[in-house]
């Protein structure tokens, strides 16, 4: 699945927490897995023998969770949470990253390899279509929040999109033409 993708879908399952930086952390922790997607720098046979090999699996999510909890506020909700996040990216690959590419979760004790029959690519309908409604959900979240997804670049850029999202879907410019 998309990068993107995999942050909306984490900042979507943030948006419970008051504080910018903890929802920043849940959703690096749903972008965490794919650190080794670094192993490209060494080439691309180390890219396609160790992505989704050192850190899609548990020593991953350890890590991911003892640093979000110590660079959190809220740390329980935040642990809680990243754990979600990291857990639910890999679960997306496992849906949607195309067959031949399996998690190996329990590695470095094992290289067991963990995949699932019905896999998708990368480039599919399904993952459009999850993309697309991970996208509009947090530009509605404009409404009950406040906020959108863009608060994770830019603060500044955020506000203005809520401002529009607000202008545009708010009941009380009902009244009239625009």
């Amino acid at each position: 699945m998309n990068p993107i993708v995999h942050a909306e879908l984490s900042w979507l399952l943030a948006q419970g927490l008051r504080e910018r930086r903890d929802r920043l952390l849940v959703t690096c922790a749903g972008l965490a897995p794919d650190l080794d997607g670094l192993s490209l720098l060494a080439g691309e046979e180390f890219y396609s023998r160790y992505h989704h090999v050192i850190f899609h699996g548990y020593v991953g999510a350890l890590v991911t969770l003892a640093v979000c909890t110590a660079l959190a506020r809220q740390r329980a909700a935040v642990a809680l949470l990243s754990v979600a996040a990291f857990h639910g990216h890999l679960l997306c690959d496992l849906a949607g990253s195309g067959p031949g590419w399996p998690i190996h979760y329990l590695w470095p004790q094992s290289l067991e390899a963990w995949s699932w029959s019905g896999q998708w690519n990368l480039a599919s309908w399904q993952n459009s279509l999850i993309g697309l409604a991970a996208t509009l959900a947090c530009l509605a979240c404009a409404m009950p929040f406040q906020r959108t997804a863009l608060e994770l670049l830019s603060p500044r850029w955020d506000a203005e999109v809520v401002r529009t999202v607000r202008r545009r879907f708010s009941r009380q410019g009902d009244s009239g033409p625009a």
